[in-house]
């Protein structure tokens, strides 16, 4: 095939090939929509002394975590208030992969309680993130696990 011959259909074919290509890039490039990445827009919040305390439209939300100091291989539970939704949740390690936890909640009064529990890791100590969805707003809750 590469010995062949370039004949005159052969050429317009590339032509037109190339021709499509360099449009759609042109496009692509011309319409290019930056956006903002999910972690840019969501709410971070670092749990110190056991919880962390910001404002939700206009309100104060406060996530609890316990026990404190966090121990791995321990059931812990997130206590989260002032909330009217249902919320979700997942956990993962920050510095090292070790999969996505779920966080199973039950409300309680006025109050939300999610329970998991994080594996041990070789290093003393750990820092995770949870992936926290309030309804349409996200929150990612920092914090560390000793082992």
């Amino acid at each position: 095939m590469a010995a062949e011959k370039l004949t005159k259909s052969r050429l317009i074919q590339i032509l037109f090939l190339m021709t499509v290509l360099i449009t759609a890039f042109v496009w692509r490039t011309i319409t290019y929509n930056e956006s903002k990445l999910a972690e840019e827009n969501a709410i971070q919040c670092q749990v110190k002394a056991g919880s962390c305390v910001f404002e939700k439209e206009q309100q104060e939300l406060v996530i609890t975590l316990s026990p404190s100091p966090a121990v791995a291989e321990s059931p812990l539970i997130v206590q989260i208030g002032n909330v009217n939704v249902k919320p979700t949740a997942t956990v993962e390690g920050i510095d090292m992969f070790m999969g996505k936890i779920p966080v199973v909640f039950e409300q309680k009064g006025e109050v939300w309680l999610g329970h998991f529990s994080v594996p041990a890791c070789i290093h003393p100590q750990m820092d995770w993130a949870m992936d926290l969805r309030l309804g349409g707003k996200k929150v990612i809750v920092k914090f560390t696990v000793i082992k």
